[in-house]
């Protein structure tokens, strides 16, 4: 299927801090893979790098086909990205938030019901303001939209922050669901010892560089667990 996400060398500097310093990395499309390290190591300026939000420099820094040091707007419409923030507008219902993302993607009744569905955000809440929502529910109202949008690639940062167990339990069956379909998808964690979703390779970043990466034993064919 080819590479979704493909780096040598990648250096992102923030204020001038190298945030990446040197990144090798190659991810295949159907993946998933986990970011593992602990805070600053740069898994989330990685994930905004793959997402085009962040300049980059490198021998090599390609994401779903574009050359994200010459055109970092065009993979943006491809990618879908949640990081630590919710990025939801305050003023909105959650029922408009929802037709907002819906209208955007041009997505089918049946998918925006199944979204809303599968993260408990209809019924009373759905009148609700986003603002008055908790962090946790904020988070499930764009975890919807980013299941409404259909992404090629996902990228999502600490996914199972502000969640209960059965809120992770339906992230985690989005996700496999996602891979199923053929879409990518890399999540970043500094947490040890929490089961999470199951990820194909587990990625340790340190200082802006890729220290470990451990892909599935082909042998056995288990999955890590990481978050």
């Amino acid at each position: 299927m080819g590479a979704a996400v493909s780096f040598e060398g990648v250096v992102a500097l923030l204020d001038r801090f190298p945030a990446l310093a040197g990144v090798d990395l190659s991810v295949q499309a159907g993946e998933m893979v986990c970011l593992r390290g602990p805070n600053g190591a740069g898994k989330s300026t990685l994930l905004r790098a793959c997402a085009g939000l962040v300049p980059v420099r490198g021998a090599r820094a390609e994401v779903l086909g574009f050359d994200l040091r010459a055109d970092r707007r065009s993979v943006r419409r491809h990618v879908g990205l949640l990081g630590h923030r919710a990025p939801l507008y305050g003023d909105l219902r959650v029922d408009d938030q929802v037709r907002h993302c819906a209208e955007l993607h041009i997505a089918a009744p049946a998918e925006v019901s199944a979204a809303v569905e599968r993260f408990g955000i209809g019924g009373r809440l759905g009148a609700v303001a986003i603002r008055r929502l908790s962090e946790g529910q904020q988070r499930r109202v764009a975890l919807a939209c980013l299941t409404i949008a259909r992404p090629r690639l996902w990228l999502l940062d600490e996914p199972h922050a502000g969640l209960d167990s059965s809120n992770r339990d339906a992230l985690d069956d989005l996700l496999a669901d996602a891979v199923t379909a053929g879409a990518t998808v890399m999540f970043a964690t500094h947490e040890v010892g929490r089961p999470g979703v199951s990820a194909a390779r587990q990625v340790l970043l340190g200082g802006g560089r890729v220290e470990t990466d451990s892909p599935t034993t082909p042998a056995t064919g288990a999955k890590q667990r990481c978050g």
